[in-house]
């Protein structure tokens, strides 16, 4: 992974071939065309538990129609600005989803196989809910 400054508050980011940019809003110099380092943090931590879900669904055969987690997060007031809290909802829609197993395979990625869960947990409070819908 490398950043490399462009203007103002942007650098283009290369992780692993697939590029992106970062960037700051208007408000603190940047030019907002693209998202900032924090909100990466909570695409990280979405995208890390959501593949385990996943995962844990496909070897279980559970159908699903939808699967969306939202990720919010508290932002402190005083610098260093950081999370203190964290609040993941997973949203799936399906017919007949057995929900002891959704919320089995949910503790499992955040307790035990997810990375980012567990390096954010030493750092910061992490609650979750999930929504089934039909």
């Amino acid at each position: 992974m490398s950043i490399q400054y462009r203007e103002n508050m942007s650098f283009n980011v290369d992780v692993n071939g697939h590029k992106i940019v970062i960037d700051s809003t208007n408000e603190f110099g940047g030019n907002n065309e693209g998202p900032g380092p924090k909100s990466l943090m909570l695409v990280a931590l979405a995208g890390c538990t959501g593949m385990d879900i996943v995962s844990m669904l496909k070897k279980m055969r559970i159908q699903f129609e939808n699967f969306r987690i939202k990720v919010d997060g508290n932002i402190t007031d005083e610098h260093p600005k950081h999370f203190d809290h964290m609040h993941i909802t997973y949203i799936i829609k399906g017919k007949n989803i057995p929900v002891n197993k959704i919320k089995m395979a949910v503790t499992l990625s955040l307790e035990k196989y997810c990375g980012v869960s567990y390096s954010y947990r030493i750092a910061m409070k992490l609650t979750h809910e999930l929504i089934i819908e039909e």
